[in-house]
């Protein structure tokens, strides 16, 4: 299997490290032609509002939702998740919209407010989830087919879909390979 990065804009390579470490063959995609081989995608954090205009000009954004409603895994973190809501506060900006979400942008403040916390995660009773938040948005709806897996003081920072996985965190930035695994392991579900 080959997991597919949207390598448009954002910390992709953030990413492809964490893939690398845990031994799952990547592809950087740019364009659609990428996007045919692989077997699942991840929408890095960065600037949502850039890598949106640059999906619908590269059409990326037609062919992500043609690969989604065929069952391909997708997992956005934090500009990732807001690209896949169906709803963005405030926002009219190019998204994905696959997932039954409403997101709020920036819900915990700037750049300079950034902070680390660990966190429940519904797949891993066990232990806490290392979660870094930057700029992260938080989930202020949810529709009935989402689950949601891990909150934060009463904010819903990480859902799941289907094979749509969220989170408002990125767990690429820390050496916890949890998140990423457990996104491995929808590629092998049977929907």
């Amino acid at each position: 299997m080959t997991v597919g990065i949207l390598a448009l804009q954002g910390d992709f390579e953030k990413h492809a490290a964490m893939l690398e470490r845990i031994g799952t063959p990547y592809r950087e995609v740019r364009k659609v032609a990428d996007l045919a081989s692989v077997d699942a995608l991840i929408i890095p954090g960065g600037e949502s509002t850039t890598i949106g205009r640059l999906m619908a000009r590269y059409g990326l954004d037609v062919a992500i939702r043609e690969r989604a409603q065929q069952g391909m895994p997708i997992y956005g973190t934090c500009a990732g998740m807001i690209l896949l809501a169906k709803e963005i506060a405030g926002s009219s900006q190019e998204r994905l919209g696959l997932m039954d979400i409403a997101v709020i942008r920036n819900a915990f403040g700037s750049q300079i407010e950034s902070f680390e916390a660990d966190l429940p995660f519904k797949p891993f009773a066990d232990r806490p989830v290392r979660a870094v938040f930057i700029r992260a948005p938080i989930v202020s709806r949810v529709g009935v087919e989402v689950e949601i897996l891990s909150e934060f003081n009463g904010k819903v920072v990480a859902v799941q879909q289907g094979k749509l996985l969220a989170t408002a965190f990125h767990p690429e930035l820390t050496d916890d390979e949890r998140v990423h695994r457990y996104f491995l392991s929808l590629i092998e579900q049977r929907v």
